[in-house]
């Protein structure tokens, strides 16, 4: 009988051992098993594996399974998937305000361990004190990566939340259309079972009427046949799809169209209401939308020069009822602002002791594109602007250069460079509103008053970015419990 003891080998010697041992058998994915049998012989347990079913069977099933889970998809599946994706995308929302209250927590601990450094620092000296000066600067890098973090949570919960508007619109659009193949189904339904009807009528007149006959009903049936089959295919998810974008480009057209035609009707209007006036001797030209230039002109060889004049313009509610007057608004050229949509506008011309009355034919409208424009600006955490000045305390300003005018949360400020012009906070006299001295660049100009006796006239690179400038300025105001608009306009806001 042989004696069995551990032997202990070197390091180079456990290098030529395998790193696998020859009995493993990779089929069943395990080592085998041993038992001593007579003698003291090493015996392999046999032990029959189940292998399972053929890999062809397995193939053949999965293939099957996944077609038929191809040929069952459908809108509804869509719609299921979407409603899935909107709840995880509304638990993620959730986690994003649970993670909220750690960070809070975390930056008054890290105040707490902070001030306890402090308190420690003071009262030890030598090599102790500079171990505390260097956990004060972790102390301090940690609260700095947490700000970071705080911040990425925030941008994260902004990512969330628009996903989540998102998948809710993608989720009501596909409950929608799983209700209209709904519909679809029940029409092609009722068709088929038509279809199927006619077909056991036509196969009961076959028996009583001639071959000929019964060949021609059997050659329609088929043409009906088909034609249910093209109806159907007509309404697959594809096709269902591509009229969706049809129909989103025939709203588009519909809505230029409507455009047009309210273009159409107060050109029409104004050319009825100077046919009715013909006796009069002045006019009012130009589009009645913000961003255009309202313009006094004289229709007749009689009438007296507009420049000898005496005008004001008004504004008067939908129904007419109350003239407010624009102070400072008495030239023949009139600008628009954002104050002014949705009113109607009017200029009393006197001269002579006669006095007459010019009304816009309808409300002055918004312009196109200036909301989604405002809300982009308002995304930003600092609006800025190029601009001109044009007159300083009422004098014309010699230099033409441009400056930047930045519109901020709690304060204007307009400078060059870092030369500041001015510089105030939002104010119960601070003044801001469209330039009402006349001139081209009126839609374009805006006066501003930072405080009483120092007033700008600036100029933009377009209308759009005047008046843009003009609603940003006035809901940062409003936040600040500020109404900021032009001399006497608060009644209006």
């Amino acid at each position: 009988m042989t004696k069995v003891s551990p032997e202990f080998v070197d390091e180079p010697q456990m290098q030529t051992v395998q790193s696998i041992s020859t009995d493993v058998s990779l089929a069943n994915n395990k080592f085998p098993k041993y038992k001593l049998g007579p003698n003291f012989e090493v015996l392999q347990e046999t032990k029959e594996y189940d292998q399972g079913p053929p890999l062809k069977e397995v193939v053949e099933e999965e293939t099957t399974r996944l077609t038929e889970q191809h040929n069952r998809l459908s809108v509804r599946d869509l719609a299921s998937k979407f409603d899935k994706n909107l709840a995880a995308a509304a638990k993620l929302s959730n986690e994003a305000k649970i993670r909220e209250v750690p960070s809070l927590e975390g930056h008054v601990l890290l105040k707490k361990l902070r001030d306890s450094l402090e308190f420690l620092k003071g009262r030890l000296t030598g090599l102790n004190k500079e171990d505390i000066e260097i956990a004060i600067s972790l102390v301090e890098a940690l609260a700095v990566k947490l700000t970071q973090n705080e911040g990425e949570l925030i941008q994260e919960k902004f990512e969330v939340k628009k996903l989540v508007n998102f998948l809710k619109q993608a989720s009501e659009d596909a409950k929608r259309l799983v209700n209209q193949e709904r519909s679809f189904a029940c029409a092609e339904i009722e068709s088929a079972r038509s279809v199927v009807q006619r077909i056991g009528e036509a196969l009961d007149e076959e028996e009583r009427n001639s071959p000929t006959s019964a060949k021609q009903e059997v050659e329609g049936l088929l043409e009906e046949v088909q034609e249910a089959r093209r109806i159907k295919l007509l309404h697959q998810p594809s096709k269902v799809m591509d009229m969706e974008h049809e129909l989103r480009a025939l709203r588009i057209q519909i809505r230029e169209k409507s455009t047009v035609s309210i273009k159409l009707q107060k050109e029409l209007a104004m050319s009825r209401r100077a046919g009715q006036n013909k006796s009069e001797f002045y006019e009012l030209t130009g589009f009645e939308t913000l961003g255009s230039i309202l313009r006094i002109q004289s229709c007749s060889d009689e009438a007296i020069d507009i420049s000898k004049c005496s005008i004001q313009w008004y504004r008067l509610s939908s129904e007419c009822s109350r003239r407010e007057p624009i102070v400072g608004a008495d030239k023949f050229v009139y600008a628009p602002e954002p104050i002014d949509v949705g009113r109607l506008l009017e200029a009393d011309i006197v001269s002579n002791g006669q006095k007459v009355s010019l009304t816009t034919t309808a409300p002055i409208d918004p312009a196109s594109g200036l909301g989604s424009y405002v809300e982009t600006l308002l995304r930003k955490s600092n609006v800025e602007f190029s601009v001109v000045i044009a007159q300083m305390n009422g004098r014309n300003y010699s230099s033409r250069s441009a400056h930047c005018f930045h519109v901020g949360k709690t304060k204007l400020k307009l400078g060059k460079g870092w030369i500041t012009k001015a510089r105030d906070s939002y104010s119960g006299s601070m003044q801001l509103c469209g330039f009402r001295g006349g001139g081209n660049s009126a839609a374009k100009s805006l006066f501003w008053q930072p405080r009483k006796g120092h007033s700008f006239v600036l100029v933009f690179e377009s209308e759009k970015e005047r008046n843009g400038a003009l609603m940003i300025a006035r809901k940062y105001a409003i936040d600040c419990n500020v109404i900021l608009a032009g001399p006497d306009d608060d009644a209006l806001l």
